[in-house]
């Protein structure tokens, strides 16, 4: 959407006839929606518009269930946008640290400043593209004056929170990709905006939390932070710094899992050193994503009495029938050959025609290897690809359901 669009959509009229648009998913369905509005003499800006929020307005209900059907996004803000769920979280660390303001230094289309403002706190918000400023301040109008949004750079609003006398915290989602609306490019950590040297800095002196990617390298992350990973519904989805009074005591590593309405979370005050290796058990179990980014992966490994089934990948293995919120459990039937044309033919002599593929170690392509293998059948397995030592292993296991 660009200034054009948004200026004709953010009328009486624009937003009364987004709001009687039905549900636009398909091509089939913007093709005939684009028809019905040109027939009816509005102005290709406003149908532009109006089509693409109702498109986008679908694809956001994954992240912010019903208030998507009020919202405004750009395409680049709603894949960049925390879900609504994760942001209660950063909101309630915020309140529970006893900080009243928050100061969001890059609001994008305002997915954090929603969970913020719903827990009472005062949010001060400022976003450095224009057309994402307008749409963050739509999306923010029902909570009133309890929010500011306005255009400018993180920068220019830091003296401003740095003088403040309530107490007050600044939450910071550095653009990690590169300026635009819709088809976006991912940039170097040093190109970040505003820079993580500049994040780092302000975060020693006012308490903050840093949203980031959760791939970032280790050794960026300052010594004297609490970095939590989180995943949502299988997904590992952010990285988060916090700092000052924002950081628990004693904790340095933490994963969060989400799940629904259900949360888990594994803290420690450093990374966990690794259970051995053992021989392959009676269960395979797989970390999730943020106890892997985390390194807790041997915390995890203690809980099960479970060790490591190969050095340096990300599989454990038990003889104990336990299972926990931070792995997903398979219970193993039987070692398979590797070959793919006697795999193949394993798997039917078992009528397996339904097979979920897990990987680590191995460079497959899972989609094509399930070709590759020609199932049939009505049985359901899960096959699990890996290497112990040097050697490549196929491991045919059912899926532990919690």
């Amino acid at each position: 959407m660009d200034l054009t669009e948004l200026t004709a959509l953010l009328t009486p009229e624009g937003l009364r006839l987004l709001d009687s648009t039905d549900a636009v998913d398909s091509t089939e369905d913007v093709a005939r929606t684009v028809t019905l509005l040109r027939k009816a003499g509005h102005s290709p800006e406003l149908v532009s518009a109006v089509v693409g929020q109702a498109r986008l307005r679908v694809r956001a209900r994954a992240k912010f269930g019903d208030f998507a059907d009020r919202m405004l996004f750009t395409r680049a803000g709603l894949e960049q946008a925390t879900r609504l769920a994760v942001a209660a979280g950063h909101a309630g660390r915020f309140r529970a640290a006893g900080i009243t303001t928050v100061a969001d230094l890059g609001c994008g289309i305002g997915g954090d400043a929603l969970g913020f403002a719903a827990l009472g706190l005062r949010v001060d918000a400022v976003e450095a593209d224009e057309v994402t400023a307008a749409i963050a301040a739509y999306n923010l109008a029902p909570f009133g004056d309890a929010v500011t949004v306005r255009h400018g750079t993180a920068e220019s609003l830091a003296p401003t929170v740095a003088a403040s006398e309530n107490p007050v915290g600044v939450w910071l989602d550095p653009a990690r990709r590169t300026s635009g609306h819709s088809e976006t490019a991912r940039v170097r950590p040093e190109d970040y905006s505003p820079p993580l040297d500049w994040a780092f800095e302000l975060a020693q002196r006012i308490p903050t939390g840093i949203k980031l990617g959760p791939g970032l390298d280790r050794g960026m992350i300052p010594d004297n932070v609490e970095a939590q990973w989180v995943s949502a519904d299988g997904s590992t989805v952010e990285l988060v710094l916090w700092s000052g009074r924002l950081a628990r005591e004693g904790v340095r590593r933490a994963a969060l899992v989400l799940r629904g309405d259900d949360a888990w979370e594994l803290t420690s005050a450093t990374d966990a050193a690794d259970e051995p290796v053992r021989p392959l058990g009676a269960f395979v179990h797989e970390p999730d994503g943020s106890v892997i980014r985390a390194r807790l992966i041997g915390d995890v490994a203690r809980a099960l009495d479970a060790g490591m089934l190969s050095d340096q990948i990300a599989y454990l293995t038990s003889d104990a029938a336990l299972t926990s919120p931070f792995v997903a459990s398979f219970r193993v039937r039987e070692v398979l050959p590797t070959e793919v044309r006697a795999l193949s033919r394993a798997l039917r002599d078992r009528g397996i025609g339904r097979l979920e593929i897990k990987k680590r170690g191995v460079d497959i392509d899972p989609a094509a290897y399930r070709k590759q293998l020609k199932l049939r059948g009505d049985e359901s397995a899960t096959l699990i690809l890996t290497r112990v030592g040097s050697k490549r292993i196929a491991i045919l296991a059912d899926r532990v359901l919690d």
